[in-house]
């Protein structure tokens, strides 16, 4: 039995067990300790602020974007309230599964989705997973209500009420007000992070992206304690953000509205100015589009039958168009020959409806096949002459010319505060040397002297030398901003109005003189617009314009007919003026596409456009209501007060004395009681050219 058992050997093997279970206690209780004061001692602070974080959220608040309102106070664009489900990518186990789930819930798109996943890989990139960030806008009351009552099925996601953009007037202002988007991957790398922290949109064209930072306004911020799941219990603090500011533009919703109207069927452009300090009364490009789908993401079917849509609604006429000018170049031609000398006031040229250029027996023909006769200046802008002003720019060069139209600001942007203004073109013996590696030839100057050939201007520029012809060669540069607005406050900042260099001219009367015969062009029965201001309570000087859209040849002997041409091949129709003439208060540059001639499609646009403005309503082609006595017009020197019309700024210049009106030359003019001729509108003639 001794040989058996060995005590001293089991009580060695003991004391050795408990020695090690004592050393491998002390050795984790050492760990524990340690361990313990590096987290409660060490790491104290760090560890403070982590479970700090867990139970309190910061949250960026976005800032309430300004408004957009007419200088009457009209909105233009608007912020309304909406739903808008929001997740925060931090909380989310499985994003996929998540979206999943809320797909037929919201009726989700695939580019919606594409958009979600994209912000959250850049919150994840930039360390921002615990932000909101937004799925689905503008929830229906049904889509709210079916969320919250599977609310626990969604963990991470939450409704969250906010504002949303609105645009009042629609398509009717949709180019010039614009609209806001989503922040693209290349406008975030552009952009200054923390001005648009809980941002997600931004301003994409018209005013709300030119005015951007204006309309922003800073961002807030919140925080918000929160359970163990993440779900808010209560706002701890917040921190004011500063609003957008409002702005206040120059426009006139009634004058936008019947700059759209007017166009009717038409597709074109209007722009008004204002002479007096550059103010922009209306800006219309047709056809526009609703701005509406694209402020809360517009699908991509709907996008690409916008794109794909042949009258381009997406494509802003008035500061993109460039347009053959025609003949509302024409008074501006003449202008220049009284310049330069090459043309006086009584200088007459005979239009027998063709001409041809020395040693040459190619024709260059009036859009009177029969021709005018002989016409003195007056008479040549008053009947739209082409073989007058042929001779004009024969004399001229086209050096000096393109030096003179330079001047107005023909071939340069206008510089108007909204983005994506095209130049136009204003061609040159340089220009055509540079870009076709060609000389000038002379056949190329008497397109220039009709406004055709190369160049091109766009509604804008139209408006623009129209509203410096009125100021008698001053003027100011376009805007369509009237004042800032303190959201707060209330404090207004006006937009001081920018005068431009004044056009030099040697002799000032030849500014009347021009002017005169642009008024002779609507009060005269001879002139291209009479039809359209016969009626008209105030002097209208204005010049009719048709651009051709293809060109004749040298066997046409007669011009086609507008209902014979394929609607595409039609000429374009356009109209400049300004009223009332001897106190100018609005200048109009009018484009209507495909429309035939200046005098029967453009002209009364505009007439519709001065009437809301001068007038305060259009009475134009309106019927008198039953009984009243029959209108007449009011003498030349009445203005009808328009209230809704600002004064304009001490900053604008005296108006001109009102012009006399010239005699009509003897043979051009009617018998008194004679009825308006047909044949008083024009067509240009694309001459070809002499090589």
């Amino acid at each position: 039995m001794d040989n058996l058992k060995n005590l001293v050997r089991e009580k060695h093997m003991y004391r050795s067990r408990i020695g090690v279970a004592v050393l491998v206690c002390l050795v984790m209780t050492s760990i524990l300790v340690s361990r313990l004061v590096k987290l409660q001692v060490v790491d104290r602070q760090y560890y403070a602020t982590r479970a700090e974080e867990n139970r309190m959220r910061l949250s960026a608040v976005p800032p309430v974007r300004g408004l957009v309102t007419d200088r009457n106070g009209v909105l233009m664009a608007q912020n309304t309230p909406a739903f808008v489900l929001e997740i925060v990518p931090e909380q989310v186990e499985d994003m996929e599964a998540l979206i999943a789930r809320l797909r037929p819930l919201l009726g989700l798109q695939d580019a919606e989705i594409a958009r979600f996943k994209s912000r959250v890989q850049r919150a994840t990139r930039d360390k921002q997973r615990y932000l909101s960030l937004p799925l689905r806008s503008n929830l229906t009351s049904e889509q709210v209500a079916r969320f919250q009552l599977n609310r626990f099925d969604y963990e991470g996601a939450d409704v969250t009420a906010t504002l949303t953009r609105s645009y009042p007037l629609g398509a009717a202002a949709a180019h010039v007000i614009g609209y806001v988007g989503g922040i693209t991957e290349d406008e975030f790398k552009k952009i200054e992070a923390a001005a648009y922290q809980g941002l997600t949109q931004i301003g994409k064209i018209g005013v709300e992206k030119s005015h951007e930072n204006e309309l922003r306004g800073m961002p807030g911020a919140k925080i918000v304690e929160a359970n163990v799941n993440g779900r808010p219990l209560r706002e701890l603090e917040y921190r004011q953000g500063a609003p957008g500011k409002n702005l206040i533009l120059t426009l006139d919703a009634k004058v936008q509205l019947a700059a759209q109207n007017a166009l009717g069927e038409l597709d074109g452009a209007v722009v008004a100015i204002d002479p007096r300090n550059g103010e922009v009364i209306a800006l219309v490009s047709k056809p526009g589009f609703d701005p509406q789908p694209f402020v809360a993401g517009i699908d991509r079917a709907s996008y690409k039958a916008l794109l794909d849509d042949r009258k381009r609604p997406l494509y802003n006429r008035a500061l993109q168009g460039a347009y053959p000018p025609g003949s509302t170049v024409k008074p501006f031609m003449a202008l220049a020959g009284l310049e330069y000398e090459t043309l006086q006031g009584g200088h007459g040229e005979y239009c027998s409806g063709s001409m041809s250029l020395p040693h040459s027996t190619r024709k260059y023909r009036c859009w009177k096949r029969s021709g005018h006769g002989w016409l003195d200046m007056a008479g040549g802008v008053i009947q739209s002459c082409d073989i007058y002003f042929y001779e004009v720019a024969q004399a001229l060069g086209i050096d000096r010319i393109h030096t003179f139209l330079s001047l107005f600001g023909l071939g340069h942007p206008t510089d108007i505060d909204l983005p994506l203004e095209k130049t136009g073109l204003l061609p040159s013996r340089e220009w055509k040397m540079r870009t076709r590696k060609e000389v000038w030839f002379p056949g190329e100057t008497l397109n220039i002297g009709i406004g055709q050939g190369y160049m091109t201007t766009t509604p804008m520029q139209l408006a623009q030398i129209t509203a410096r012809m009125a100021m008698r060669g001053k003027g100011f540069k376009p805007h369509v901003v009237h004042a800032f607005e303190d959201a707060l406050t209330g404090v207004k900042t006006l937009v001081a109005p920018e005068p431009l260099p004044p056009i030099p001219h040697r002799h000032a009367q030849d500014w009347e003189t021009i002017i005169n015969a642009m008024v002779e062009v609507t009060a005269s029965q001879r002139g291209t617009a009479h039809r359209a201001f016969k009626d008209a309570p105030y002097r209208v000087a204005a010049k009719t314009g048709t651009a051709q859209v293809a060109g004749m040849s040298q066997e046409e002997l007669k011009a086609r007919k507008l209902e014979d041409t394929p609607f595409h091949l039609r000429d374009h129709a356009l109209f400049v003026a300004f009223a009332p003439a001897e106190d100018p208060r609005i200048a109009v540059g009018v484009i209507a596409e495909h429309a035939g001639h200046g005098g029967s499609a453009a002209a009364p646009i505009a007439r519709q456009v001065m009437d809301q403005f001068l007038l305060g309503q259009i009475t134009y082609n309106v019927a008198p209501p039953p009984g009243a006595a029959p209108a007449t017009a009011a003498p030349a020197a009445a203005t009808p007060a328009n209230p809704a019309t600002p004064a304009a700024p001490s900053a604008a210049p005296s108006a001109s004395p009102a012009p006399t009106a010239p005699a009509t030359p003897a043979d051009v003019a009617p018998a008194p009681d004679a009825p308006a001729p047909d044949e008083g509108e024009e067509e240009e003639v694309e001459v070809e050219i002499e090589r």
